[in-house]
């Protein structure tokens, strides 16, 4: 049995491969930014997001591919006041997430679908609880010399395997989840779908 990853990221593929999960990655091939678009203005909330794009990826690919099993994943940000953030496009951008989180907790929710013929036949939403602690404006700059671009594909603004880590006061939630995966509960299906030894 084949695992596809529906998905670019190096992070997904770094902890795939560091767990030893045999994987193919392609790009899934989904304009993400309209379907957002249309899903927010639907109303759905920050979960509800982040498992209707893991699952669309998932679905799109494996209709090309219906004998394999496909992941699809997708993370999401909200804010305290519940309102969702988007991977930034300038450092400007990524500055005034920043500073709209530090201070307060937000929620990033990491959603996994796995379809095989173009059908979902596993899925797993997680959500992690981050709060950021309320750094300065001159540790903000440094920073942003640091990370700037590479935490421009990142929601949120940051990398927590690297000096995003510094940004935090407290976690609660699994280390995978905030880094876009729900790895343990994937690994499971994996040994029972025979993707790995169980």
């Amino acid at each position: 049995m084949r695992l596809i990853l529906a998905s670019q990221s190096t992070s997904r593929r770094a902890m795939l491969d560091a767990a030893g999960v045999p994987h193919a990655a392609m790009a899934p091939g989904v304009d993400e930014d309209s379907v957002k678009a249309a899903l927010r203005a639907d109303g759905l909330d920050a979960r509800a997001l982040a498992d209707a794009l893991a699952e669309l990826k998932a679905t799109k690919l494996s209709r090309r591919f219906p004998t394999d099993l496909v992941l699809g994943c997708d993370s999401t940000v909200a804010t305290a006041d519940g309102a969702m953030l988007d991977k930034a496009e300038s450092r400007a951008e990524a500055a005034d997430q920043l500073r709209r989180l530090r201070g307060t907790t937000h929620r990033l929710t990491s959603a996994a679908v796995i379809c095989q013929g173009g059908t979902p036949v596993w899925r797993h939403v997680d959500v992690a609880k981050l709060t950021m602690r309320p750094f300065s404006d001159a540790f903000l700059d440094t920073y942003l010399d640091a990370e700037w671009p590479a935490i421009g594909g990142c929601v949120g603004g940051y990398r927590l395997e690297g000096r995003g880590a510094q940004l935090f006061a407290k976690i609660e939630g699994s280390h995978f989840t905030i880094l876009g995966l729900p790895l343990l509960p994937l690994l499971d299906y994996c040994r029972i779908r025979g993707v790995m030894e169980a």
